[in-house]
């Protein structure tokens, strides 16, 4: 049970990228467990649930989006960044919308794909000690069952006052990001602006 709450699990058909993920994982005191394809990762993941897994948007058969699906990563708990290059970008939002918790981009900074992951990792037992169905998430509001958890919870952030920069830093992820999740949000529930949001989360409340 330790090893998966400590295991950082990595998927690229790269062994360079591999190998320099997990020395540097390894050295922060994580348990690193490495694969060149997809279907190797889905096999591990039956048998356990790692603290977090980073997997390459493209590898060789099965696509990492492809991946992503069957993991059902909307469900998955352990937050998945993908890793993309530069022209992945749309690949990487659209990652996003299938579950990815974040994307890193090519070429990456090791330490900083590091202090990203445990920033993710802190802010999935920060949400699971105070309970994620808490306040505005509890809500029944227009259109909050078309909404996937992840986007709830950034609902919850923006309905709170809080900016992309600050309900990136509170949900493990980047700013930009949020910014994919805002844009979700407001065109599943209508909204024009973030008013709007509120006013639409807030509108049950009062009846």
């Amino acid at each position: 049970m330790s090893q998966g709450q400590n295991e950082i699990i990595i998927v690229d058909d790269d062994p360079q990228v591999r190998d320099a993920l997990s020395v540097v994982f390894s050295l922060e005191g994580y348990h690193v467990t490495s694969f060149g394809d997809g279907q190797s990762l889905l096999n591990a993941t039956r048998a356990r649930m790692p603290a977090c897994i980073i997997l390459d948007v493209h590898m060789p058969g099965r696509s990492g989006l492809d991946i992503l699906k069957e993991l059902n990563a909307q469900d998955c708990p352990a937050p998945i960044f993908i890793i993309s290059g530069q022209g992945d970008i749309p690949m990487a939002v659209d990652a996003i919308k299938h579950g990815a918790l974040d994307f890193i981009e090519k070429p990456f900074n090791a330490e900083t794909v590091v202090s990203r992951v445990r920033e993710a990792i802190e802010a999935r037992e920060r949400r699971r000690a105070a309970g994620s169905n808490a306040g505005v998430l509890a809500m029944p509001f227009p259109g909050r069952d078309t909404l996937t958890p992840r986007e709830r919870e950034v609902l919850a952030q923006i309905a709170g006052g809080a900016s992309n920069k600050e309900a990136g830093r509170h949900l493990g992820i980047s700013p930009r990001t949020i910014e994919v999740h805002r844009a979700r949000i407001m065109e599943k529930l209508g909204a024009k602006n973030a008013a709007d949001l509120v006013r639409i989360v807030m509108s049950e409340t009062r009846h």
